[in-house]
């Protein structure tokens, strides 16, 4: 890869998939198969959870790891500020409210997104995240999806989730950041989400 730019090697993998599963589920909300789009955002979340934790794992340069702080950031901006909003507008949520509050969300998650950024360029980052982490709102949006698709009020509970995560984007409280059992935790409940969106889809 060395006539191209960037930095490849094993730590990008998953954070390439995430941005390719966004795109893949942004065609498949707008052509109207929820179902998979879900299943899309659930590799989205899987994803980026993981990527982080075989990055650590691999010998990297300065360059390198700040290569890959840039492209998860904007994949993560696919991924968990414009996707969930696609989704949210696939569920007919497209009055001027719907589209306020999904502009407020995006605004929230942009915030959010270069606060990180600043913070870990500046070495600030304690094992604690500040707010909500973007990922999250994968896990979010799916499970108000699947409880909405029970109670028969999809759209109006994955409108919310978005309202409330606008908030916890930007709210200051300390989230502590996932490590061993967690991942364990996190990976068997996007499983438990994937099975729920296939049954429920």
């Amino acid at each position: 890869m060395k006539h191209f730019i960037g930095f490849y090697n094993k730590s990008v993998i998953l954070t390439y998939v995430g941005a390719v599963a966004a795109v893949v589920g942004i065609a498949l909300s707008l052509l109207g198969n929820l179902k998979f789009a879900l299943l899309c955002l659930v590799v989205c979340g899987v994803s980026d959870v993981f990527d982080g934790m075989i990055a650590r794992r691999c010998k990297r340069s300065e360059d390198e790891k700040s290569f890959g702080i840039q492209i998860d950031s904007l994949t993560d901006m696919v991924s968990f500020a414009v996707f969930p909003v696609v989704i949210s507008f696939a569920l007919g949520n497209t009055a001027w409210y719907h589209i306020a509050a999904c502009s407020l969300y995006i605004l929230s998650a942009i915030t959010r997104l270069g606060y990180f950024n600043a913070v870990t360029a500046t070495g600030e980052n304690k094992g604690v995240y500040l707010g909500l982490p973007v990922t999250f709102s994968s896990l979010i949006t799916v499970f108000a999806y699947l409880l909405g698709r029970t109670l028969g009020i999809a759209d109006i509970l994955v409108f919310v989730g978005l309202l409330i995560m606008s908030l916890l984007f930007v709210l200051k409280f300390n989230f502590k950041k996932p490590s061993g059992i967690m991942y364990v935790f996190i990976g068997l409940l996007a499983v438990v989400m994937a099975v729920g969106v296939i049954i429920l889809g």
